[in-house]
C-alpha cells in the first residue's frame, strides 16, 4: 500500500469528477486541509470514511487500496474484506490506546502512594509535592485518554 500513490489516485478521481477538494471536503464531512493531506500521501482516510469516499469517486475499496482501477473485479467480497480488516486494525489501535490510559493512571496511583510515603524533611516534602503533582496530571491524562476513546 503506498500513501502516495493511493493520494494521486484519490486526487486524479476528484479531478475526474471535476469536484474541487473544498466541495469534496464537504461532500464527506472533513476539512479541504484532510483532503489535502490524502491528495499528498502525508496520510490515509480514517476507515469510517472509505466507503463515502469510493461512492463519490466512483471506485472499489480495493481500488482505492491499491492506488489504481481495475477492471472486472468481484468487488463485494474483497471490499468487505479490506473493510472488515480496516476495522479491526482501528479497533486495535483504540483498545491500545485505552490500556496506555489505564497504565498511566496506574502510574499517577503509584506516584501517589510516593508522595504519602516521603515527607518529614524539607527535601523529602519537596519530592513529596512533586510525585503528588505528578501523580495528579498522570491520573488526569489517564482519565482524558479513555474518556476520548470511550466514544463511539
Amino acid at each position: 500500500m503506498n500513501q502516495k500513490q493511493i493520494g494521486n489516485f484519490i486526487a486524479q478521481k476528484r479531478k475526474e469528477k471535476n469536484l474541487t477538494q473544498m466541495q469534496l471536503a464537504e461532500i464527506l464531512g472533513v476539512s479541504n486541509k484532510t483532503i489535502s493531506k490524502w491528495e499528498n500521501g502525508n496520510c490515509m482516510p480514517d476507515y469510517s470514511i472509505i466507503k463515502p469516499l469510493c461512492k463519490e469517486l466512483g471506485i472499489t475499496v480495493s481500488e482505492l487500496m491499491d492506488g489504481e482501477e481495475k477492471d472486472n473485479t468481484p468487488e463485494n467480497a474483497e471490499d468487505m474484506r479490506i473493510m472488515f480488516l480496516l476495522r479491526r486494525v482501528h479497533g486495535l489501535e483504540k483498545q491500545n490506546k485505552l490500556i496506555y490510559g489505564f497504565l498511566v493512571i496506574v502510574l499517577g496511583v503509584t506516584f501517589l502512594v510516593l508522595s504519602r510515603l516521603l515527607g518529614g524533611t524539607n527535601f523529602t516534602d519537596f519530592f513529596s509535592g512533586v510525585f503528588l503533582g505528578l501523580s495528579i496530571g498522570l491520573m488526569l491524562t489517564g482519565i482524558y485518554v479513555i474518556g476520548k476513546n470511550l466514544k463511539v
